[in-house]
């Protein structure tokens, strides 16, 4: 990407050389997230770094894997997008993976639904108004995807059992995460045991310009996950798993 275009520096520290396409798509996003920003309280991080850092950056590190074979398809999906992210970012940066972005606040997803529309991924992008803890049972979702992320959802243990039902014999789920302790491992690993998962990486990364520290937990399942889970609305974060 030319120094030229915002966000440059930030894409060239996670190797990522977006197209000329992509550069304009993640510019029409942030455009898109000021116009739904006015009727609809999505985030405050829409302006410069906060936009950059905080939704571009801090969405697309994570994969940088990925990042490496944009032409593999896959099925990934964003549980509790909000906003979007790390899910439309996702959506631009690898363009033959169809993600479904899943989020309960119905004015949410009819805003990221539209802005899916107007940056041109409406047909890779799905986006699905329910509660994880219900759509973890739906035939049509469950034991889908390749990639399943969420970014500040709840804590890990929760987040792990929203996600590793979602998860193909081989996917992989994707928590993001803040600050890490080696309790908090501990803490995910068992809950991760009725889940028949394990924690298969856990990376760090500082966020440019001071803003802050990130890891990744890459979870893995070892045997199909129990049909028990998810458990319904509500327990999981009520009484978490470990």
């Amino acid at each position: 990407m030319p120094d030229s275009v915002p966000g440059a520096a930030f894409c060239d520290r996670i190797g990522w050389a977006p197209s000329l396409k992509q550069q304009q798509q993640l510019l029409l996003l942030q455009d898109e997230l000021r116009r739904w920003n006015q009727r609809v309280n999505l985030t405050r991080l829409v302006e410069g770094d906060d936009y950059w850092i905080n939704q571009v950056f801090d969405s697309l590190w994570p994969l940088q894997a990925e990042l490496k074979t944009p032409e593999h398809q896959r099925m990934a999906i964003d549980v509790g997008t909000g906003g979007g992210f790390p899910g439309l970012a996702v959506a631009i940066a690898l363009p033959q993976t169809h993600i479904t972005l899943l989020d309960s606040v119905g004015r949410k997803t009819a805003a990221v639904e539209a802005m899916a529309q107007s940056i041109g991924l409406d047909k890779r992008v799905r986006v699905i108004t329910d509660r994880i803890e219900t759509a973890g049972h739906d035939p049509t979702l469950r034991a889908s995807f390749d990639l399943a992320m969420a970014r500040a959802v709840a804590a890990a243990p929760v987040v792990a059992e929203y996600l590793v039902p979602l998860l193909k014999p081989k996917g992989e789920a994707l928590l993001y995460r803040g600050q890490w302790e080696q309790a908090d491992t501990k803490q995910l690993e068992r809950a991760l045991k009725p889940l028949q998962a394990q924690l298969a990486s856990t990376n760090m990364c500082q966020l440019p310009a001071d803003r802050g520290t990130r890891h990744l937990l890459r979870l893995r399942q070892q045997n199909r996950c129990p049909a028990t889970y998810p458990r319904a609305v509500g327990i999981p974060s009520r009484l978490p798993l470990g």
